[in-house]
Parts: C-alpha cells; sequence; structure tokens
C-alpha cells in the first residue's frame, strides 16, 4: 500500500528547502511558485527522507485564469506519493521550467501538455509539437479553443 505524505507538513519542508516556493498545502495537494519548480524537484527528489524518483504523470488543467500544471510523483524507495501543483498565468504564454533534468520522463509528458495546452517548458531540451503536426493553429485542449 502507498503512503499518501502529508500536505502541510511537506509544504513546510519545501517551504524551508527552497523559500522562494511559497509552498502551501491545498487539499491533497502542495502548490508552489511556478518560476521555483525545479528547485522544488531537485529537493523532492535528491532529500533522502523523501526520495521522491519517479514522475507518475505531469498533466495540465486550464482554469481560465490560469494554468495549473499537476505532477504526481513517486517514491520507490520510500513508498509514498505526493501531488506537486504550479500555477501558469497568462493565456498567451504560461511558462513553468522543465523537469527533464530530474525526472527523464518528464520529457513527453512535457511536450503533450506544450502541444495541447500550450503551456512552455523553459529550459526544455527538444519542446516541440508531440501528437500535432507543427503549424496546427492553437491548442486543442483549452477551454478557448475554437
Amino acid at each position: 500500500m502507498t503512503i499518501a505524505l502529508k500536505t502541510d507538513t511537506l509544504a513546510a519542508q519545501i517551504g524551508q528547502a527552497v523559500p522562494e516556493s511559497k509552498a502551501t498545502a491545498e487539499g491533497a495537494a502542495v502548490i508552489v511558485a511556478p518560476a521555483s519548480v525545479l528547485k522544488v524537484a531537485e529537493f523532492l527528489k535528491n532529500s533522502p527522507d523523501l526520495a521522491m524518483d519517479y514522475l507518475v504523470n505531469l498533466t495540465s488543467v486550464d482554469y481560465t485564469e490560469y494554468f495549473e500544471v499537476v505532477y504526481h510523483i513517486f517514491s520507490i524507495q520510500r513508498n509514498h506519493q505526493m501531488v506537486l501543483k504550479t500555477r501558469a498565468t497568462g493565456r498567451d504564454n504560461p511558462t513553468v521550467p522543465s523537469v527533464v533534468s530530474v525526472w527523464r520522463g518528464a520529457d513527453f509528458q512535457e511536450r503533450e501538455v506544450f502541444d495541447l495546452m500550450g503551456v512552455t517548458f523553459s529550459g526544455h531540451p527538444n519542446l516541440k509539437r508531440l501528437f500535432l503536426w507543427e503549424g496546427f493553429p492553437g491548442h486543442p485542449q483549452r477551454r478557448d479553443y475554437l
């Protein structure tokens, strides 16, 4: 049985390690500032107590006012899991740092979110469309598509 970490305790740990993250617990997730996602990911993976070494899923939700990028993360060694979220504002060019350097499995998942939602992942080694062709107009998973 996988153990879900307590979000308030986890938010406090992240806030202490990465103060600029402004980590807060909200329900079953910890929300951090978009600019700090990479540092938070590095902390979660490299902290011996957390050892979050496996990115299960990375997706995005369009809330019209902002895009929420959601990371489901698991520790194989410690058998616990968590949900990390960040909110990218601006419909023209929402941007979040790439976590490919931390979890290699984020490569295609970030490309999928870029392709279908239009969220840019700065620092991604090969950020281009995954499903749709170059030149496809817009991002079909956005609420305002069409």
